[in-house]
């Protein structure tokens, strides 16, 4: 994989959870879409909407959707989210079921409907040993969603969605999945999870740009969902510009509503056609080993391990914390020596993927190991 991630060697890149690096196949793609670009203007338009046609075949294999028709490209998983708070009808008094703890996005969109008299209701994961049983136990009559991330972006806990999706469809509530913290990691089974909604950008474990994601939604619910942006590409006949009458397209395009980020098609494109060759189930053995690897170097030092031990409830989030000592310091110093990471929910998160070497693994915990020498020595 040195091929396709040519990392300079001094760079542990254990920050797949924020911004993953783009592999080779990627650059390439855009380098050659931008001396196209440069050389012979749009003669390669063609050539260019079948690239984007190949990335919505990609996306829909990835979560297991019918087609490729099903799939439609948001700037981010924010927008995608946005698009589906504020189209759905509600009514005063419904309310939404969610985690606490989760990442802004999948917050502050849901609390954004209060003014339509919406509730949105959250579980504290802290006190929670059943987090799928605790969110079902929040719901009551009036409960019209449950809008989750399949992997929660700080601790790396990963929901049962088939769980949390048979009871949702046996009720008639709506499920909203944020898989961006999954997508790229593990895979995803549309089928057997039977979300309503799933959205996630591309730039985490899918190793594209930000800038472009994934959004799908049931067929059967499209038309429930009220546009609030229109322009010529979600029409039905959006090549016939001087038609006067229109309609939403039939498929997942009706939520695009302008033209598509074509440079961003082609590095993801390129992205997860690597991820394609490979296969979801051996990235994800892959990545459960090096992950494996890590808590069990995390172990050896007396870290206390903040994400789940169970394999069940993990992706490729690990998140520790040092006893005694205080992470923003610790992150610090290991960004400043080169390891890319974070700092989330009160330790520090490494997130290697399944390139990642495993001595990679051990030279982020031993420049650790320095750090903390060095710290105490000045203390």
């Amino acid at each position: 994989m040195s091929d396709e991630f040519p990392l300079d060697p001094g760079v542990c890149h254990l920050n797949h959870a924020a911004v993953g690096p783009w592999p080779q196949r990627a650059v390439t793609a855009v380098t050659r879409f931008a001396e196209a670009n440069a050389r012979q203007g749009s003669l390669g338009y063609p050539a260019w909407l079948a690239v984007e046609q190949r990335l919505r075949e990609r996306l829909a294999w990835l979560i297991g959707a019918d087609q490729a028709a099903d799939i439609a490209l948001a700037k981010n998983t924010s927008e995608a989210l946005s698009v589906i708070a504020h189209g759905l009808p509600w009514t005063p008094g419904d309310s939404i079921v969610g985690i606490a703890q989760e990442f802004p996005s999948n917050r502050v969109v849901w609390e954004s409907l209060a003014d339509q008299g919406v509730t949105w209701r959250a579980l504290d994961l802290a006190g929670s040993s059943d987090p799928e049983a605790d969110l079902i136990a929040l719901c009551d009559d009036s409960t019209r969603m449950i809008a989750v991330s399949w992997v929660q972006y700080a601790s790396g806990l990963r929901l049962d969605l088939e769980r949390l999706g048979a009871w949702c469809r046996a009720k008639g509530v709506l499920l909203c999945v944020d898989a961006i913290q999954g997508l790229g990691a593990l895979p995803f089974d549309l089928k057997r999870f039977q979300a309503d909604f799933v959205v996630a950008d591309g730039h985490k474990w899918m190793l594209g740009p930000e800038g472009l994601a994934l959004f799908y939604v049931r067929p059967e619910l499209r038309e429930r969902l009220r546009l609030r942006q229109f322009g010529w590409h979600m029409v039905e006949h959006s090549g016939d510009f001087d038609r006067t009458d229109w309609t939403p397209a039939k498929n997942a395009r009706r939520f695009e509503c302008g033209s598509p980020n074509l440079l961003g098609a082609h590095a993801l494109e390129a992205s997860l056609s690597l991820l394609a060759e490979i296969g979801m189930d051996e990235v994800w053995r892959r990545l459960q080993a090096r992950t494996e690897h890590l808590i069990a170097l995390i172990d050896a030092r007396g870290f206390e391990l903040l994400t789940p031990r169970d394999p069940e409830r993990r992706a490729g989030i690990v998140t520790f914390r040092v006893p005694g000592e205080s992470s923003a310091p610790l992150y610090q110093s290991l960004m400043a020596r080169r390891v890319l990471c974070a700092q989330r929910g009160g330790g520090l998160r490494f997130s290697p993927h399944f390139y990642t070497a495993f001595e990679t693994l051990d030279r982020a915990m031993a420049i650790l190991d320095e750090i903390r020498c060095e710290s105490t020595s000045v203390s």
